[in-house]
């Protein structure tokens, strides 16, 4: 979790090992309402989750992130050793 000072808002990223599942995403929806209710003061912006996976199904994150109104974005990264 991190703190933006440009944004105002809480910056959560969750790394999975795997490839992206919608649980996932539901489990970051579910961080980023506590964030909303529990921990922004009133000055604060909403909070943005970030999903960090070794693979990702777009029609799955389509789907997965239809209908949500808060800010969650996922990528996939690469190892590099």
């Amino acid at each position: 979790v991190f703190y933006n000072k440009i944004l105002r808002c809480y910056v959560l990223i969750d790394l999975k090992m795997g490839k992206l599942e919608h649980n996932h995403i539901g489990q970051m929806n579910m961080y980023l309402n506590y964030y909303k209710s529990e921990i922004n003061d009133n000055i604060d912006n909403e909070p943005i989750g970030i999903i960090l996976c070794q693979n990702q199904s777009e029609i799955m994150v389509e789907f997965a992130l239809g209908g949500l109104s808060n800010q969650i974005f996922t990528s996939k990264y690469i190892y590099y050793i």
